[in-house]
């Protein structure tokens, strides 16, 4: 097929941001409002190195550890959750402590404690390394057992008698979680489930938005960075399907031979990405003569999360 065949881009709806990062981001923003810089931040507030970048023209400063920051200075602990120990070195540093943990996080921190109070053995479904696996596994370190593929879920060995419980990281693929999940109720049949699904309502809306654009689309684009989780996925779910796809932090990393045979274009974004990112590959595509640019909407969102109690306090005057 000649170059330049593309005629049409299809965005996936929803994309971006999530509520859970609005939320990380706004506390970060209104955190330099309110205390002026420098305001520290663990790791990254999200997973997207523009928004990092952004919020340091600001006058964050991120650090990697919360014993980086001076004694009595302000820190915000990113959305993707801690363990119980990085608060505590906190309160030892006398920080002035904002939580932006995203509340569906900490909903399965509170799982993970209460499984382990009441004597489960833990399945902890995610990815060995990622900020939110390490934070979830603080809590119960002792009662938790990381799996991360069908394969190590067949070869899992837990106490002999004990009752199994699992969670999972909220970012994980549907499709591989229900596969894994699957092989652990077949050797674990009495195994207890969470209430509701820990994978977030924005991981599975963004990978089920994807999935039904997939027959109409012959190539897709991923904004996010390579550190995000649920963008990730999104490129695995196309692949899976069969349709090429590729993870991209901007308009400057789309490779010209991508797009060559591609006459539809799809174009989503992580829950970490902003949406003037894709703003820009819009624009990148219309510089090359795209026309036909169209929203293919699946799935309303309408999630709002209150921001951090110390922030609202802190905003709150005195009576």
């Amino acid at each position: 097929m000649a170059a330049g065949l593309v005629k049409r881009v299809l965005l996936a709806s929803p994309r971006g941001y999530c509520a859970g990062v609005e939320r990380a981001v706004e506390t970060v923003e209104r955190a330099l409002r309110l205390y002026g810089p420098p305001v520290y931040v663990r790791r990254q507030i999200v997973h997207n190195a523009h928004v990092v970048r952004e919020l340091e023209s600001r006058g964050a400063v991120f650090v990697a550890d919360e014993t980086d920051v001076p004694k009595g200075a302000t820190l915000v602990l990113s959305a993707h959750g801690v363990s119980p120990s990085v608060y505590a070195r906190a309160e030892e540093r006398r920080l002035n402590t904002i939580d932006a943990t995203c509340p569906l996080v900490t909903k399965v921190h509170v799982q993970a404690r209460r499984y382990a109070a009441d004597g489960y053995a833990i399945v902890l479904i995610g990815h060995a390394g990622h900020e939110e696996v390490v934070g979830t596994m603080g809590e119960a370190p002792r009662s938790i057992s990381l799996v991360q593929s069908v394969e190590e879920a067949e070869a899992l060995e837990l106490p002999e008698g004990q009752e199994v419980a699992y969670v999972t990281q909220t970012t994980l693929s549907v499709d591989e979680t229900a596969e894994i999940v699957s092989a652990l109720r077949r050797r674990f049949p009495h195994m207890r489930a969470p209430q509701r699904d820990d994978i977030c309502y924005a991981t599975s809306n963004r990978q089920w938005a994807v999935k039904q654009m997939l027959d109409d689309v012959d190539l897709l684009l991923v904004i996010g960075s390579a550190n995000s989780s649920n963008s990730n996925r999104l490129v695995e779910v196309a692949r899976a399907a069969g349709v090429e796809a590729h993870l991209i932090e901007d308009e400057t990393e789309i490779d010209e031979t991508w797009v060559d045979a591609a006459e539809t274009v799809g174009l989503t974004s992580g829950a970490s990405a902003p949406e003037s990112l894709v703003v820009r590959v819009c624009d990148w595509f219309r510089g090359r003569g795209v026309r036909e640019i169209e929203t293919f909407a699946s799935v309303y969102e309408d999630v709002v999360f209150k921001l951090p109690v110390e922030l609202r306090r802190a905003e709150t005057p005195a009576a």
